[in-house]
C-alpha cells in the first residue's frame, strides 16, 4: 500500500519531471562518454594522405616496413620532387611525404596538420629501423607546433568553449530574459557572438599567445561558432521547447566536438566521425583556426563555406519556425 502511494506520488509533477530530467541527463552523459571513447580513444589509421617522391622500387623493404607500422593505411600520391611534396604539405593537401631520392631516405611530417598523425608516422619510422635493418629513415617536421601549443589542442578547446558559450547563453536567455522580441533576441545573439568571439580571441592570441595567427580570422571563426550554436539552440527552443538541449548537446558536443579533428586528426578517427566532422560546425571551426594559425597562406574554403551554410541555415530556421509557430525563444 505504501509502495503504491509512493509510485503514484512519483508519477505526478514535479517528481515525474525530475525523474525524467535525471534519466535524460544520465543517458546523455553515457552517450557523451561513449562517443568520445569511440572517436578519441581508439586511434586507428586509415588512408593517410601521403606524398611519395621517387620510386617505391628504390627502397621496397623500407616502404613495406613503414606501411606495416600503420597497418598498410598509407594513401601514396606521386610527386616529382621533394620541393613539390613540401609545398603540398604546406597547403594541407598531404599529411606527410616519403622522399626516396638518392641519399638518406626522409619522412617529412607536419605536426601542425595533426600531431596524432605525425606521431603515428614517427613511431612507424622508428619501427622501420629497429625491425628491418634497412637504412635509417630521417624524420623531418616541416611545420612543428610551438611551445605555446605543444599538442595542438588549443584550437579544439577554444571551439568547444565557443559552442558551450553559444548554446548555454541561449538557454540562459530563455530562462532569464522573458519578453525579448525576436528582433531584440537576434541583436543579443549578435552581441554575444561579437563580444564572446573577441574575448576568446584576445585570451588565446595576444594575452597568453597560444594561437598566434590572424586576429581577425580567429575572432571571426570563434564568433561564428558562438552564433551558430546560439541560433541552433534558439530554433530548437521554438520547435520543441524545454527539451531543446537534447538535439543541441548532441550536435555540438556528442557528435560535433568528438568528430572535429581537433584532438585526433581525421585520418585516425573512425570513418563515420571523419565523414560528419567535415560538415558540422565544430569541425569547420577547428579547421579554420588551424589554417589561420599554422597555415595562413593556405586557408581552405570548405570549412568557411560550411560555417556560412550553418549560419544562414540556423538563422533561417529560427525566423521560419518563429513565424510558423507564432512564438519567439524568450516568449
Amino acid at each position: 500500500m505504501e509502495g503504491t502511494r509512493l509510485l503514484r506520488a512519483v508519477a505526478r509533477p514535479p517528481y515525474r519531471t525530475a525523474l525524467i530530467v535525471v534519466a535524460i541527463a544520465a543517458t546523455m552523459g553515457a552517450f557523451f562518454a561513449t562517443s568520445y571513447s569511440l572517436a578519441l580513444g581508439r586511434e586507428t589509421p586509415h588512408e593517410i594522405p601521403m606524398a611519395l617522391v621517387g620510386s617505391e622500387g628504390r627502397s621496397p623493404e623500407l616502404v613495406a616496413a613503414l606501411e606495416r607500422g600503420v597497418s598498410g593505411q598509407l594513401a601514396f600520391r606521386p610527386y616529382a620532387s621533394a620541393r613539390a611534396a613540401e609545398a603540398a604539405i604546406g597547403e594541407q593537401k598531404e599529411y606527410a611525404a616519403l622522399v626516396l631520392e638518392p641519399g638518406r631516405p626522409r619522412l617529412l611530417v607536419a605536426s601542425a596538420s595533426g600531431v596524432s598523425v605525425a606521431q603515428v608516422l614517427e613511431d612507424a619510422a622508428e619501427g622501420v629501423v629497429s625491425r628491418s635493418g634497412v637504412p635509417e629513415l630521417e624524420v623531418v617536421d616541416l611545420h612543428p607546433l610551438p611551445p605555446s601549443d605543444p599538442q595542438g589542442l588549443v584550437g579544439f578547446y577554444v571551439t568547444f568553449v565557443a559552442s558551450i558559450v553559444g548554446f548555454f547563453s541561449a538557454f540562459q536567455l530563455v530562462a532569464n530574459a522573458k519578453g525579448l522580441s525576436l528582433r531584440a533576441w537576434l541583436a543579443v545573439v549578435l552581441l554575444l557572438a561579437v563580444v564572446g568571439g573577441l574575448l576568446l580571441a584576445l585570451a588565446t592570441d595576444p594575452i597568453i599567445g597560444a594561437l598566434e595567427g590572424s586576429f581577425a580570422e580567429l575572432w571571426a571563426a570563434v564568433g561564428a561558432e558562438i552564433a551558430v550554436a546560439a541560433l541552433f539552440a534558439s530554433t530548437m527552443v521554438v520547435l520543441i521547447g524545454r527539451w531543446a538541449v537534447l538535439p543541441t548537446f548532441t550536435l555540438f558536443v556528442i557528435l560535433g566536438s568528438a568528430s572535429s579533428g581537433g584532438a585526433v586528426a581525421p585520418p585516425l578517427l573512425p570513418r563515420f566521425y571523419e565523414l560528419i566532422g567535415r560538415f558540422l560546425p565544430p569541425g569547420a571551426t577547428v579547421e579554420t583556426l588551424r589554417s589561420a594559425v599554422y597555415f595562413p597562406d593556405a586557408q581552405h574554403w570548405e570549412p568557411i563555406v560550411t560555417m556560412t551554410i550553418w549560419l544562414v541555415g540556423a538563422l533561417t530556421g529560427l525566423l521560419v519556425s518563429s513565424r510558423l509557430r507564432g512564438r519567439v525563444p524568450a516568449g
